[in-house]
């Protein structure tokens, strides 16, 4: 039986808390959790679409009922169709984060195997993240492999 299932709209608070934690283990900045007040009614919207193109996996915390210990989520994105994808179909994890007192579990794997999962069910032919220097060897194990062109970005 698999710790990991899919995230509910009941799990919107503890997702929300493990992508904070996420995004405070990579940006020294503002760590102003004041944003998720207003993300909440989004995310549960999202959590509670079957068949959406938006997914979270995570592992219920062993020690804390109500609580989350492991966190990954992604996306389906639509791309023109090409050779070997006609379907232009993408993946992309944006989410990956785990309890600070339930690492080194395999956690943050077993949700990724199950978000590559979901992925190949869904038609993509590969999935895109940008990773950490602490979870490159994770990704580089499951055969992630760096681009060796620049992502550039443009923040409207």
């Amino acid at each position: 039986m698999s710790l990991v299932r899919r995230a509910e709209p009941g799990d919107a608070e503890e997702v929300l808390r493990l992508r904070q934690v996420m995004i405070d283990s990579m940006v020294a900045a503002d760590r102003s959790t004041d944003w998720h007040t207003e993300s909440l009614p989004t995310l549960r919207e999202k959590l509670a679409e079957p068949d959406g193109a938006f997914v979270a996996f995570v592992v219920d915390h062993p020690e804390q009922p109500g609580a989350l210990a492991a966190l990954v989520a992604g996306t389906l994105d639509y791309r023109i169709g090409r050779a070997g994808n006609p379907l232009g179909t993408v993946g992309y994890v944006f989410s990956v984060a785990t309890d600070p007192g339930t690492r080194r579990r395999g956690y943050a794997r077993a949700c990724m195997d199950s978000l590559l999962e979901w992925f190949r069910e869904r038609g993509a032919d590969r999935v895109q993240l940008t990773t950490s220097a602490q979870a490159a060897s994770l990704y580089a194990s499951l055969g992630f492999r760096p681009k060796p062109d620049p992502l550039l970005e443009l923040w409207l």
